[in-house]
């Protein structure tokens, strides 16, 4: 089974890629979403995090609240290096899991979306790397605007990942998000395209 991974920078629109592809017929799983699951209530992660990080980064309903942790670790390279040793295996884990379930299946090919893919080391676990890119001036406004954000703490958490330039140039596929919402479409469709046609050479 090709294992493909999409991956990117904040606010670059892989979300949107990856829905597109699911739309296409992609099995797709979101490595935010095993993130969120490792930190629910009751989950080993969220004790985890509380016991690193204190009470204080739990909301009253015992939630996690992910703003106050997001405040902390960008603004304190140890901190998020900490919160990622905690959280990065659950997800690696679930993600492979995944990935062999669907293989035992049959599938020719599956796409796990994973924000950190790079700077995580976990690119070589997957066969193609998609990434999806855009500006660093666009990035820093849809961050501020989706966010929430002035423009220097925007430009702050952007400085935690990998530039964007870089990613692309290591990339097997690259979807480029500057433009319109057609543009995107037709360049996932072709990336789609080239996915199941690299499938269908593997051995």
């Amino acid at each position: 089974m090709l294992r493909v991974a999409l991956t990117g920078g904040i606010a670059t629109g892989k979300t949107y890629c990856l829905a597109r592809l699911a739309a296409l017929g992609a099995p797709v799983i979101d490595a935010d979403h095993l993130a969120r699951e490792a930190v629910a209530p009751g989950a080993p992660g969220l004790g985890a995090v509380a016991a690193r990080f204190g009470l204080g980064v739990l909301a009253p309903d015992g939630t996690l609240d992910r703003a106050r942790v997001a405040a902390l670790v960008f603004a304190d390279p140890a901190a998020r290096r900490d919160l990622e040793r905690i959280i990065h295996p659950i997800v690696y884990r679930g993600i492979s899991e995944w990935a062999a379930g669907l293989a035992a299946a049959g599938r020719p090919l599956a796409v796990a979306d994973v924000p950190l893919l790079y700077e995580t080391g976990h690119d070589r676990d997957f066969d193609r790397v998609v990434v999806a890119a855009c500006a660093p001036d666009l990035q820093v406004r849809r961050l501020a605007e989706r966010n929430r954000l002035d423009e220097p703490e925007a430009r702050r958490r952007l400085a935690a990942q990998w530039p964007i330039e870089r990613k692309r140039a290591a990339a097997d596929y690259v979807i480029d998000t500057g433009g319109t919402f057609d543009e995107t479409d037709r360049q996932v469709e072709n990336v789609w395209r080239a996915l199941q046609r690299d499938a269908a050479r593997q051995p």
